[in-house]
């Protein structure tokens, strides 16, 4: 293993051939990496972190406790584990590891627990997030580099393209509206209301609508079906496998609102009602 870099700080870990220091100054890795040789790691904390080619077995680790880790992360938080996780390089990619108490949150929430097979990272950025006290969340930025023409360019000048927003008519809106306004309150662990309160609520704001649970149902279903012919996932029950329970208007409902065509201001459909 060679000298330790003036920067590495006393006690932590020797970085392995061809590793270098990246200091706490260095700016977020979500802008972006670069490295002669393809497959190269970066891995970086506030604390600073380090940069590391490919090779079967190299590994970083990254934790709360400064001297034993490459990656120093939470080190002011003691939920933190002292070796929270691993980032390994075998088979030609990078894989990281959890071996601490709590799990590592990866991109769309994918939780990743201690001692589960390790997650494989693909080229380009990977946020990671480990648990700590009090609500905080630490962040672990990763970058592993693809070919140089693969780099993602610039866009500055490029007209920004607008979601898909699919098309809802009057009754389909309003009842979506009252089934996901929890959503669109932005209520802690929001759910669906039941097709039985769906309907009593437009009942309430439409008398003699003819609001039932069954309408309500057919008009709900027609969109998910919409939607799921148009690719958006897990929209049917076959995706989901049972039991299903509320998942199939839960994903109904955040997939119109990541695509705009619900929002908070819709609420007032209801008092327009």
């Amino acid at each position: 293993m060679p000298p330790v870099p003036p920067d590495t700080p006393s006690g932590a870990p020797d970085p392995l051939e061809g590793g270098r220091r990246l200091p706490a100054s260095h700016g977020s890795l979500a802008r972006g990496a670069s490295a002669p040789l393809p497959g190269t790691l970066f891995a970086l904390a506030l604390t600073g972190g380090m940069t590391l080619g490919p090779g079967d077995g190299r590994e970083v680790l990254f934790g709360r406790n400064r001297p034993e880790v490459h990656v120093c992360v939470g080190e002011d938080d003691s939920q933190v584990s002292r070796h929270q996780g691993t980032l390994t390089h075998r088979g030609g990619r990078w894989w990281v590891s959890n071996v601490g108490r709590l799990p590592l949150r990866s991109a769309g929430g994918r939780l990743l627990f201690r001692n589960e097979d390790p997650l494989p990272l693909g080229t380009g950025y990977t946020p990671l997030f480990a648990g700590g006290s009090r609500g905080r969340e630490h962040l672990l930025e990763v970058f592993v580099t693809g070919p140089e023409g693969l780099r993602p360019q610039p866009r500055h000048e490029d007209v920004t393209r607008p979601p898909r927003v699919w098309v809802l008519t009057e009754q389909e809106k309003l009842a979506l509206v009252v089934l996901g306004r929890r959503y669109l309150l932005h209520e802690p662990r929001p759910q669906p209301l039941t097709w039985r309160q769906t309907a009593a609520e437009l009942g309430e704001v439409q008398p003699g609508a003819g609001w039932t649970d069954k309408r309500v149902e057919h008009l709900v279903n027609g969109v998910r079906t919409r939607l799921s012919r148009d690719g958006v996932p897990w929209l049917t029950r076959e995706e989901l496998g049972e039991p299903v329970g509320n998942a199939l208007n839960d994903h109904l409902i955040r997939a119109l609102l990541a695509s705009t065509t619900l929002v908070p201001m819709d609420l007032a459909l209801i008092d327009a009602a």
